[in-house]
């Protein structure tokens, strides 16, 4: 009979893998709740309609990658960003009537159905955080801030930050106008996404990863348009006082015209970080502003900004990390003694084990220093005075001493 294997694009997490996510999972816990976010957990599907109309319905993510199913005759999809969801429940659960800002941030599961590849599967994981209700650009850099000090609190040092601004609607509209005016002669020679994009919405030409693409967009004539200010006085300004923030916190970043993200909600502040670990840049957090999403699902006009991870690939630039040994290994050849040890012991918070098995002595001893930091030793010597023999596996040294003792000890 055949095997039946894991599906494409998904990936077993095993034991040995698990200390590096569970410091992701840890590190976000103590770094998002010290900026004052609180975790929210989202279903895993959605109503199709939250996507189509929350990612944007030009997106390649609604046209090619989601998971969508019919059931009792509702479209359902499988979420495969989490923006949207935790926006629907901002809204849903009337959270705008606490006191801004609401800060919340979530990790996850999402999918999408795209082309496998180095840390990127077609279930993955996302760690990330919304804050909802402020305007003001110290929003902005807080968030920024925010994702720095995670990625630096994970180990990832050498990072560089990328900023644009796609400012409002409104002076948005005209930089689209002269976009497609520049780009219209050589509309013929773009891929096909490109071409539907040049009517649907025109500044994800730029996002564009089709080399022939990129070298069109490249021409200097196109190049003056995309370089050019073309953002109000009010967004130019909320992004200088931005930029200001930054300076003074030595957030060290670079403007990326090029910039646009891939989602259709971002408006003013967008940005990416890229990590220059293991010599090369991987861009491993992107987010921005989405001041019109809650209002455009909804909700009351709130403004918003956030940011999402890859966990898979945080997890490729961290590396292994050791994993977390049993504190203690009762080796002993009576297998009620040593179950009743064991179960004081964990009564107590230790974690420990011993051998299901009752191998002989050596044995045991050999599979301790495997999985344990110390072997507790039950003899008969041992079991006839009340103590316990304490080994260090580590270092080899071991006593002998009263049960009382030992807790201490351990």
């Amino acid at each position: 009979m055949a095997i039946i294997k894991v599906q494409k694009g998904t990936k077993d997490i095993l034991p040995a893998e698990m200390s590096v996510w569970h410091f992701m999972e840890d590190t976000a816990r103590k770094i998002f709740t010290g900026y004052g976010a609180k975790e929210i957990r989202t279903p895993i599907f959605e109503a199709t309609e939250l996507f189509a109309r929350g990612v944007g319905d030009t997106t390649d993510i609604v046209n090619k990658e989601m998971y969508t199913f019919e059931k009792s005759e509702r479209s359902l999809t499988l979420r495969p960003e989490n923006t949207a969801g935790v926006v629907r429940a901002f809204i849903e659960n009337g959270m705008h009537r606490l006191s801004a800002p609401v800060k919340l941030w979530y990790k996850g599961p999402m999918f999408r159905y795209e082309r496998p590849q180095a840390g990127r599967q077609r279930q993955f994981h996302q760690v990330g955080v919304e804050v909802f209700g402020i305007k003001q650009p110290t929003a902005d850099a807080e968030v920024i801030l925010m994702a720095v000090n995670y990625l630096k609190a994970l180990g990832l040092n050498d990072l560089s930050v990328e900023l644009n601004s796609l400012g409002c609607p409104e002076c948005r509209e005209t930089f689209k106008t002269k976009l497609k005016a520049v780009i219209k002669p050589y509309l013929s020679e773009l891929c096909p996404d490109c071409q539907a994009r040049y009517e649907k919405n025109p500044l994800r030409l730029l996002d564009c990863k089709v080399e022939e693409c990129k070298a069109i967009y490249a021409k200097p004539e196109i190049q003056e348009i995309i370089q050019s200010d073309f953002i109000c006085e009010e967004c130019a300004g909320h992004f200088n006082e931005l930029k200001n923030y930054l300076n003074d916190l030595n957030i060290n970043y670079s403007i990326n015209k090029l910039l646009v993200r891939g989602l259709d909600y971002y408006n003013r502040t967008v940005f990416e970080i890229k990590s220059n670990n293991l010599g090369s840049q991987n861009a491993v957090c992107g987010g921005g502003r989405y001041d019109s999403l809650v209002r455009n699902l909804g909700g009351e006009d709130t403004p918003a900004i956030g940011f999402a991870m890859g966990m898979e690939r945080l997890a490729s630039l961290i590396g292994s990390k050791p994993e977390n040994k049993t504190t203690a290994f009762v080796v002993c050849n009576q297998p009620t003694e040593a179950i009743k040890l064991t179960e004081e012991l964990r009564s107590t918070g230790i974690s420990a084990e011993f051998d299901l098995t009752n191998k002989k002595f050596v044995k045991q001893l050999e599979k301790a220093s495997k999985v344990a930091k110390y072997a507790l030793i039950l003899g008969e010597d041992e079991l006839a005075s009340n103590l316990v023999t304490v080994k260090n596996l580590e270092t080899s040294e071991q006593k002998t001493v009263s049960k009382k003792d030992l807790y201490n000890l351990l």
